[in-house]
């Protein structure tokens, strides 16, 4: 496989003629945003597909995102059909996170159910207003704590912007680094949240199929060596 137009900031795991399957840096933008419509991760698959070719008409498919400051699994369709299927079948897609917050949660596991709403700002906050607001769930598991810090294993079980990082902050918790939903003082060199593994139905083959990315190192440095628990096949 040639990765001479491989993007920076994502580290291609798995590809076939259906999908591309990647580990996205923090801080690379995935896909294009009213301020940004050509630095994406999103462009640079289109180009890599392309394999150098100006007059090729290739391309890839988004199938979600993940903000410019979290890192880790993400999916590219390399067909409609295949993007059509991940998209239809995403609710069997299981995701699971990995962020460092700030304090110690005095519920060690739990799962945070409300609406979510994006104002005239794109800042997103929870609201009660159910007609207007989307449902958001997020699970999560205490896995270490320090006395500043405590790393979570988060279940994303829906997809909304900023849902982690949004329902942490509404807990009083929010992610080390969060300086649009949490703590901008003292500065943190990114921020703790990171996608670590998605499983998915593959479109074509139906076969199971899952993709991990390393925790970063940051995460270390954070909450000291952890070991990350066993998933349930």
């Amino acid at each position: 496989m040639s990765r001479k137009h491989q993007p920076k900031g994502f580290e291609i795991l798995y590809e076939d003629r259906d999908l591309i399957v990647g580990n996205k840096a923090a801080g690379s933008l995935a896909v294009a945003a009213l301020w940004n419509k050509e630095d994406t991760v999103h462009a640079a698959l289109n180009t890599y597909v392309r394999k150098g070719n100006a007059r090729s008409k290739k391309c890839v498919f988004v199938v979600h995102r993940l903000d410019q400051a979290t890192s880790g699994v993400m999916i590219f369709a390399k067909t409609g059909q295949a993007q059509a299927f991940l998209k239809d079948n995403w609710a069997t897609t299981k995701k699971i996170y990995y962020a460092v917050v700030h304090g110690r949660l005095a519920q060690k596991s739990g799962t945070i159910s409300n609406h979510l709403i994006e104002d005239e700002d794109y800042c997103v906050r929870s609201t009660t207003d159910r007609a207007k607001g989307k449902l958001a769930r997020t699970a999560y598991t205490v896995v270490k704590e320090t006395g500043k810090f405590s790393l979570l294993k988060v279940d994303l079980l829906t997809g909304r912007k900023n849902q982690i990082r949004v329902h942490l902050a509404d807990l009083g918790h929010p992610v080390v680094g969060d300086d649009k939903y949490g703590k901008s003082d003292p500065p943190h060199k990114r921020l703790a949240l990171h996608s670590q593994s998605v499983s998915f139905t593959h479109p074509f083959n139906g076969k199971r199929l899952t993709f991990t990315a390393p925790v970063p190192e940051y995460f270390t440095r954070l909450i000291g060596p952890w070991t990350p628990p066993a998933e349930k096949q």
